[in-house]
């Protein structure tokens, strides 16, 4: 039995209907280019990440029995101040749904509703 000593998340799939379009709105929200895995793989693209970084990152993946879902696991993305990336989210195609909000000493949070109608979250310390 393993016990979690330290970050237990290690990778994230974000569901996607059109991932073209998916892309375009990650990008817009967060300044981000995507790289594509070899088409065998399956409609999928990986977010920015560097295999020596300790932090985690994920994929947007197209799949015809895998629907986007407003009301799965949200992931949170961490940034600077969660009030830039909400400034983009409505121009790039989503919806905010829980403007900035403070939670204490760990610092902000957002919620929002992507291109494909999963429900992302935002955390920032300022």
């Amino acid at each position: 039995m393993n016990s979690f000593t330290s970050n237990p998340v290690g990778w994230f799939d974000i569901h996607v209907s059109d991932i073209d379009r998916a892309k375009k709105f990650y990008g817009t929200v967060f300044n981000a280019k995507f790289v594509d895995l070899p088409i065998e793989w399956g409609k999928q693209s990986f977010f920015p990440f560097s295999p020596e970084s300790p932090n985690i990152s994920g994929a947007l993946v197209e799949k015809k029995d895998m629907q986007p879902n407003a009301s799965s696991t949200v992931v949170y993305f961490e940034t600077e101040d969660c009030t830039a990336e909400e400034q983009r989210i409505q121009q790039a195609g989503g919806k905010v749904v829980q403007p900035k909000m403070h939670i204490g000493e760990f610092g902000y949070v957002s919620i929002f509703i992507d291109s494909e109608g999963n429900t992302v979250g935002l955390h920032s310390r300022k």
